[in-house]
């Protein structure tokens, strides 16, 4: 059965514009870094989307890996910043969300970052949020601060 065949999931946690971009893809036809079809990245990202940091650290070897984007991660990359918009409630979720998004931007595919491929994609989405994203850095010297400061720094965007 394909992931978007299922009964949609819901989540009293979740709100509904990250619920919908979770599932506009089609998981199942995407291979997975791990090498499965990228379906089970659907409970890790609702996972996410509830607030478990750990979620956001179990993507490694899935939408990213040894220094590489997998095929998942601009869908991935979408899904993390619709959690972002919705402003993520902890700390701890902010910080790993963050955490996330820098390793999708540090990480490489084929081309190059001013192709539209894995990487391109991955950082059209996170340059969208770019407003929330800035407003929303913590205190300086804080860990959320350092983590906004070198996705701009990625983006080519640091003062």
């Amino acid at each position: 059965m394909r992931t978007t065949d299922k009964q949609p999931r819901t989540s009293p946690l979740v709100p509904d514009a990250v619920a919908r971009e979770i599932s506009r893809h089609d998981w199942d036809s995407l291979t997975c870094g791990c090498g499965r079809p990228a379906g089970h990245l659907v409970d890790t990202l609702w996972d996410a989307a509830e607030g478990h940091p750990a979620a956001f650290h179990a993507l490694e070897g899935h939408a990213f890996h040894t220094g590489r984007l997998r095929a998942p991660a601009p869908a991935v990359c979408g899904a993390l910043m619709a959690v972002w918009s919705a402003g993520p409630p902890r700390q701890a979720t902010r910080e790993a969300l963050l955490w996330a998004l820098l390793r999708l931007l540090g990480t490489e595919d084929d081309g190059t970052s001013h192709e539209a491929g894995l990487y391109g994609q991955c950082a059209a989405h996170i340059r969208a949020g770019l407003p929330g994203l800035r407003r929303s850095t913590g205190a300086p010297g804080s860990v959320s601060a350092a983590y906004v400061e070198g996705i701009l720094r990625l983006l080519d965007l640091s003062d």
